[in-house]
């Protein structure tokens, strides 16, 4: 009876102690879960704030791209040729204006294909009209940008953990 109460002693305290470890890794296994997820939280944070600076750093590579795609727009207007609405929608870029003859639209044509910022020209609609004196022809025209390739390295991002 001595010998089985003391195993039977021996079995509870070795249950006991099984416990308290079992207690404790149970309280580590929560602190390590909270660390997993706050390291999830720095991850979605580190992940949104590369994407921010590949977005300012594509912004400060295009930021000049208005002034010469206004700047090449205006040079590929021949004279007698003149602007009355410009839209520009993605690559897409619709012109109307009026021009003093139909040649001088067949000019302003010819320039968007010389030009390396234009391609791809296309009449949509041309009518002729007379107004004190003067014969104008309305047209709507449209063509394509190009972006050229920035001729600086992309930068690259590399992030050791």
């Amino acid at each position: 009876a001595l010998t089985v109460g003391a195993a039977l002693m021996y079995m509870n305290s070795s249950i006991d102690y099984q416990n308290q470890r079992n207690a404790f890794l149970q309280l580590e296994i929560k602190k390590v879960d909270r660390q997993i997820k706050e390291i999830e939280a720095l991850e979605k944070t580190r992940a949104d704030l590369i994407a921010r600076m590949q977005v300012i750093e594509r912004l400060q590579r295009n930021r000049t791209e208005s002034v010469h795609y206004f700047d090449e727009m205006v040079n590929t207007l021949p004279d007698g040729v003149y602007l009355t609405s410009l839209v520009q929608s993605g690559t897409q870029t619709k012109l109307t204006g009026m021009a003093e003859s139909n040649g001088r639209i067949s000019s302003y044509m010819k320039n968007f294909d010389a030009n390396n910022r234009f391609n791809d020209p296309r009449l949509v609609i041309i009518k002729s009209q007379s107004s004190s004196y003067r014969r104008l022809s309305n047209f709507t025209l449209t063509t394509k940008s190009i972006v050229p390739k920035d001729k600086t390295p992309e930068v690259d991002l590399e992030i050791v953990e």
